[in-house]
């Protein structure tokens, strides 16, 4: 556990005399963020954006973990096994673990919780473990008790308490968050004492001297100083509310994704920020996404809008919060006209087509494709095993649908000013704070 490794830590910087005792890691200190509102504490209302998954983590666990390479760990469960079918598991749970409100971490609890998010599960609290009977199919389940939305809450009167190494001080929606250590953490205190998170959103001049750690937007990690980027993760999609309504509308769907210049959206609005996505999951993920064509084709966007008796006109909803969104919606719209279709730019949600944003839920890239086609409302595929073949079939099955255009693959960026120590973030972005300490401030 970290505790251990600190112990080791420390002895082996012992060793190494006073020269490195100014980089020795240590407790205490108050870390400053700024980062994106938000206005749920919920796990599940978390797990839709990067930053709602990096607060999620501080005040709850999952039975399972998984490391930066996607490979599962365990978390509030030390074990687990299933039955040849992989429809039944067992989850030994983790002993003395405690929830922020004081009460235990028990078999019950953990049941209760995953019945809330997880509805067809079947899920029974045994004497020190819990059972889950999964259908149909689900060959990695293990991975899936590692997202965000899996996370273990004990929900009392409209509170909510995780077993994680933070609690809640204050919180006010959309504005602030103050965060305590938990001294009583089962793997560990935190090395930092607490947190004082300013929801207020991007910042356009960073500011290290009132804060520590800034998310940023893409394009601005060039210029600013101590920026950290992810890979390229994020996916910026067009999605239409329905499915088309005829061969025609069709038609016109695809030439509105062939009138789209993608590499301009990357590399001009979102100066490098971002690369073109040919599928929905980035190519690091999975090795093939240059069997997905998403080129730019103006001449047949063209010729097929002049074929169909019917000139499109679709409203284009975007997020009126996010400034990149109506950017990118708009330059949309320039390109699409070109075409000869017209979109509409608008903040209202309920429009033809929307412009959203979907965070890598997980780096296993059978669980990360299914949960962004249930959160843009299409039917996930069912996976019965995990080879690249089986996935390609099914991300090409969802984009045969017409009802997701991919973009670009954004990058997820942040600053960190030089004091902040043991800073690291996987991938796809997600940042781990619980290991992170301050040096000494410079007056």
């Amino acid at each position: 556990m970290r505790l251990i490794a600190l112990r080791l830590l420390v002895a082996s910087s012992l060793l190494l005399g006073n020269a490195a005792a100014a980089t020795r890691p240590h407790y205490g200190g108050n870390l400053r963020v700024m980062m994106s509102a938000s206005g749920s504490l919920d796990p599940v209302e978390l797990s839709g954006t990067v930053g709602g998954g990096n607060i999620a983590r501080l005040l709850f666990d999952t039975l399972t973990t998984t490391d930066d390479r996607g490979i599962t760990q365990a978390g509030l469960a030390t074990s687990w096994q299933s039955d040849p079918e992989n429809r039944n598991w067992q989850f030994s749970l983790r002993p003395g673990v405690g929830f922020s409100d004081g009460s235990p971490l028990t078999p019950e609890s953990v049941a209760a919780s995953l019945r809330t998010v997880n509805p067809t599960w079947h899920v029974a609290a045994g004497s020190d473990s819990v059972a889950i009977q999964v259908d149909p199919l689900n060959v990695d389940l293990p991975a899936v008790l590692a997202l965000v939305r899996n996370s273990i809450v004990r929900r009392e009167g409209g509170k909510l308490a995780g077993t994680g190494p933070f609690t809640v001080g204050e919180w006010l929606p959309g504005k602030r968050l103050a965060l305590t250590a938990r001294e009583d953490y089962w793997n560990g205190r935190a090395f930092l004492s607490s947190m004082d998170i300013d929801l207020g959103g991007n910042s356009q001049a960073v500011d290290f001297g009132r804060h520590h750690v800034v998310e940023i937007t893409p394009e601005q990690a060039r210029r600013v100083a101590g920026s950290r980027v992810s890979a390229p993760s994020e996916l910026l999609a067009l999605v239409f509310a329905r499915t088309p309504a005829s061969a025609m509308e069709g038609r016109l769907r695809g030439a509105l994704s062939s009138s789209i210049d993608r590499k301009v959206i990357a590399e001009v609005i979102l100066q490098s920020g971002a690369e073109p996505a040919r599928g929905l999951l980035p190519g690091w993920l999975t090795g093939y996404d240059f069997l997905f064509s998403t080129d730019t084709n103006l001449a047949s966007a063209r010729q097929a809008v002049a074929e169909t008796k019917q000139k499109p006109a679709w409203s284009l909803g975007y997020d009126a919060n996010d400034p990149l969104a109506r950017l990118v919606s708009e330059r949309i719209a320039l390109n699409a006209s070109d075409a000869g279709i017209r979109l509409l730019p608008t903040p209202r949600a309920d429009s033809d087509v929307r412009l959203v944003r979907l965070s890598l839920a997980s780096l296993d890239p059978h669980i990360a494709i299914e949960s962004w086609a249930a959160s843009i409302g299409l039917v996930p595929p069912k996976f019965a095993g995990g080879s690249s073949e089986e996935l390609y079939a099914a991300e090409r099955v969802l984009l045969q649908t017409q009802q997701v255009i991919p973009l670009v693959h954004v990058k997820a960026a942040v600053a960190v000013a030089g004091v902040v120590n043991g800073w690291s973030n996987s991938r796809s972005g997600d940042w781990h704070l619980v290991d992170v300490w301050l040096g000494v401030e410079k007056p």
